[in-house]
């Protein structure tokens, strides 16, 4: 995943937020946007919100058919607007604190694509060895696709070699899968309390409003983290605004290391279905045949 969707949530994301400080209503600040966004997202935003005004739920409504990352990414904005609505946060402040969130995620999702280029390239390209092996022994003068189709050898060794590619290519499917990140915006929980506690509103009540906008919106976030923060927040008498934005960073720092983790691993556990399933089936599709055939030559000849 190259995080160019995400990134484009961040980029719109940010759009809105200049455009509300400047003064532009909503409704007509998502209008601009949709005129020079990549997304038909904001588009679909601007033709359902013209009767009903809830761009939040229209929002939920628009991201039909994206990828579950970048759905992800629009459902927190969703979010983040219907918290800073009902709080009556500045929105303008709500959405830049959001953007930098998702451009945090984007960035985290560039940097694992460089550092998985050369692993992954290198773990689809050795997937067609088999069929190098097959033309090199043709090259030689040796008919191993013949043998490869019409023995009863050739056969056993199309099944398993293929089977083994197949296996290999899947492995190495899911390991690339595994080491995406799975949360849009890390750390949004706070975040969104941080926007609900900048309206002026009681922490019970803004408390309220972020859990109803995370069920509303399908929102993946863990908000036992808020109360952690509340409870220092408490104890230190200090506002907890700061705090909350303090925690989101924290996390998103801690998502961007794991993600890095993940991916300096992968490049070393790419080599496991190389050694297990693809060598093998090299063996097994191109220098076996190219044994019995170069074999059943020499018997021949006698």
């Amino acid at each position: 995943m190259s995080g160019e969707g995400l990134g484009e949530v961040a980029a719109v994301t940010q759009r809105l937020a200049v455009l509300l400080g400047a003064g532009v209503a909503p409704g007509s600040a998502w209008l601009h946007v949709a005129h020079g966004s990549s997304s038909p997202v904001p588009r679909r935003v601007v033709r359902a919100s013209a009767d009903s005004g809830e761009i939040a739920a229209c929002l939920v409504g628009a991201i039909e058919g994206l990828d579950a990352l970048e759905s992800a990414g629009w459902r927190g904005l969703a979010a983040a607007w219907s918290v800073a609505t009902d709080a009556g946060a500045p929105l303008a402040a709500a959405l830049r604190s959001y953007a930098v969130s998702l451009r945090a995620l984007t960035q985290i999702q560039r940097d694992i694509a460089v550092a998985l280029a050369a692993p992954v390239a290198t773990a689809r390209m050795v997937t067609f060895l088999p069929l190098v092996g097959v033309l090199f022994g043709m090259a030689l003068g040796f008919n191993t696709a013949q043998t490869l189709v019409a023995t009863p050898v050739g056969w056993c060794c199309l099944v398993v070699g293929s089977a083994l590619i197949a296996f290999g290519r899947r492995w190495n499917r899911k390991l690339i899968a595994a080491a995406q990140p799975s949360e849009a915006s890390p750390g949004i929980e706070c975040e969104l309390m941080a926007i609900a506690a900048s309206g002026g509103a009681s922490m019970d009540r803004a408390r309220e409003a972020v859990t109803r906008a995370i069920r509303d919106f399908a929102v993946a976030a863990h908000l036992g983290r808020i109360d952690n923060v509340l409870e220092l927040s408490h104890r230190a008498g200090v506002p907890a605004a700061e705090l909350l934005r303090s925690e989101a960073e924290e996390i998103r720092r801690q998502s961007q290391a794991e993600a890095q983790r993940r991916a300096a691993a992968l490049s070393v556990r790419l080599m496991l279905p190389l050694g297990l399933c693809v060598l093998p089936a090299f063996m097994v599709l191109g220098v076996f045949p190219l044994i019995v055939t170069v074999i059943s030559s020499t018997v021949g000849t006698f």
